[in-house]
């Protein structure tokens, strides 16, 4: 089997895997359901939102910029989960604040659970992969991007039985529009290095041909030591660096890793309408930065 033939493969191995679920949470799931789907955070739901287009949308839990790390659940947020049909979200790992509520609700459906997508373990601020951890930002790999759609198109189709078949040419439609985002994306790609304000770029590094060369801090809310802007420094892999940081960084900050470009990107999408134009935008001043 082709490694394409395999990430192909992974994309319907993920929508099965949800379909054997279904059984189990459609029986536990409240009969007075009035919400068909809700997602957790924002990525998700520009993922639903191009795999319902022309059917029933999803409904989101999160606000806009909050990927789940912080932040508490609001009494019409728990409302929205008790009656919807399925709730589905990442997981723990990336959505603290939804773990009391969902980790043991009946309708509930971690993606996390799966065994459908391309995984990648959290690293140090120098770059050291930590082990049995998780990346959680997965969807910013072409890949996870369109194994999760179609997974969102069987969950999809059992809340709304009668848009089954728009849902997964909806996501069929995605994965190929996800394909060309890539290839344009891919033209005259060169290898460089970058830095980040804390790791969460790591899934868009084989596709952009991006080396990580270490982060500032583990955390965007926390500021990076002076010992830690001393190593970047000492082991910059080339003259000027490209930081890509959730916000812009202080200037003060910025004039200490000299010299050096930014660029700011939220991991989330939160800027985005459309998630192939928002990782493509992402993914284009990445690699301006970069280069």
């Amino acid at each position: 089997m082709t490694i394409k033939q395999l990430l192909k493969y992974k994309a319907v191995q993920s929508a099965v895997v949800v379909g054997m679920m279904m059984g189990a949470v459609t029986a536990n799931a409240a009969p007075s359901s009035t919400v068909s789907v809700s997602v957790s955070n924002y990525p998700l739901w520009l993922l639903s939102k191009a795999v319902t287009k022309g059917g029933t949308p999803a409904k989101q839990i999160l606000q806009v910029g909050e990927a789940g790390h912080h932040g508490a659940l609001s009494p019409s947020d728990i409302k929205t989960i008790q009656e919807s049909k399925f709730v589905v979200w990442f997981g723990e790992s990336l959505e603290t604040n939804l773990a009391p509520t969902l980790a043991k609700a009946p309708n509930s459906i971690s993606l996390f659970k799966f065994r459908a997508f391309n995984r990648f373990p959290l690293r140090d601020v120098q770059g050291v992969p930590i082990k049995n951890t998780l990346d959680p930002h997965i969807w910013l790999d072409p890949q996870n991007a369109k194994a999760l759609a179609a997974a969102l198109a069987v969950i999809h189709s059992h809340a709304d039985p009668k848009n089954k078949a728009l849902y997964h040419a909806n996501a069929q439609k995605f994965a190929k529009n996800m394909d060309k985002a890539v290839k344009d994306i891919q033209q005259n790609q060169q290898a460089k290095s970058y830095w980040a304000y804390h790791d969460a770029y790591h899934y868009l590094e084989p596709t952009l041909k991006l080396n990580f060369a270490g982060s500032l801090s583990t955390d965007h809310h926390l500021e990076p030591t002076a010992t830690q802007i001393k190593w970047l420094n000492d082991h910059r892999p080339q003259k000027r660096m490209c930081l890509i940081s959730e916000g812009t960084p202080k200037k003060g900050l910025v004039a200490k890793l000299q010299p050096v470009t930014t660029t700011a990107q939220q991991e989330d999408l939160s800027g985005a309408t459309d998630f192939i134009s928002g990782w493509s935008t992402m993914a284009a001043q990445i690699s301006h930065c970069a280069s």
